[in-house]
């Protein structure tokens, strides 16, 4: 028997007030999570909350931190965790600037660094000890299919996404004996504000319409169409039950096909 009921499971979501990470909260609380959504705005938090389902019993809640304070981010979390038990960990935050790699400072791959793999690692840190004792644990990486093939004019992102992926993978080697596993779900082109904002860059440059971006963009996957938030959140929360259990260190594109890599 298929077991995806999470019933008693407390989820953490980073990023959760729009696109895949408000869609991945929503998922998991359809299956009976108790969700902690983590973001900047305390205004969409509130908002994003009363869009979650509540059917079993679950009383919903928000913290507010942003992901380019890492310190901040370990202090509002710390503190949450001091009598709560995490047994499911999103993480997932907006990406990058776009750009060619030998137009980046290093201070952008600085920031993108501590935005993404240093919160990644700060927060997965702060719930491990929490998920060995309930025997019960998930990390699972919103991060992009550039981990499987490097993306034109994301530079940063690309290196950025290939740490986070290698850093998951060896996590996923130290932990999985505790009945933790971390995988990485790599969405494609998704219909969020991230794809708005890269289309209208790559207009900009090429003084192309964004219609044709996006026409561009679209024959390039076999589904001939961009992806939904939903779409990755029903993979993400697939990954968070227990039927995936023995789904452990691996990165799943979810791209319609793009990905032109095994």
């Amino acid at each position: 028997m298929i077991q995806t009921d999470l019933s008693g499971k407390t989820a953490l979501i980073g990023g959760s007030t729009q696109g895949i990470g408000l869609a991945s909260a929503q998922e998991l609380a359809l299956l009976g999570a108790t969700c902690v959504l983590l973001s900047r705005s305390e205004d969409k938090l509130k908002e994003a909350v009363a869009t979650l389902d509540n059917a079993k019993g679950q009383q919903h809640s928000y913290l507010v931190a942003d992901y380019s304070d890492p310190q901040q981010v370990k202090e509002v979390v710390s503190g949450f965790l001091s009598g709560t038990t995490v047994h499911i960990l999103i993480n997932n935050t907006g990406g990058p600037a776009g750009g060619p790699v030998t137009n980046a400072g290093t201070d952008e791959f600085i920031n993108a660094f501590n935005q993404h793999l240093i919160c990644n690692h700060i927060l997965a840190t702060l719930v491990l000890d929490g998920m060995k004792l309930s025997g019960y644990g998930r990390i699972i990486n919103i991060i992009s299919t550039s981990v499987k093939i490097p993306l034109t004019g994301l530079g940063v992102s690309n290196t950025i996404r290939g740490a986070v992926a290698s850093w998951a993978k060896t996590m996923a080697n130290e932990v999985g004996q505790f009945g933790i596993t971390v995988n990485n779900v790599l969405p494609g082109a998704t219909a969020t504000g991230r794809l708005t904002s890269i289309v209208n860059n790559r207009a900009a440059k090429t003084g192309k319409d964004t219609t044709e971006i996006e026409h561009d963009m679209v024959s390039e996957i076999p589904a001939r169409r961009f992806g939904h938030p939903e779409e990755i959140a029903a993979v993400v929360a697939f990954l968070a039950t227990p039927a995936a259990s023995y789904v452990n260190g691996t990165s799943i594109p979810v791209d319609g096909g793009r990905t032109g890599s095994i």
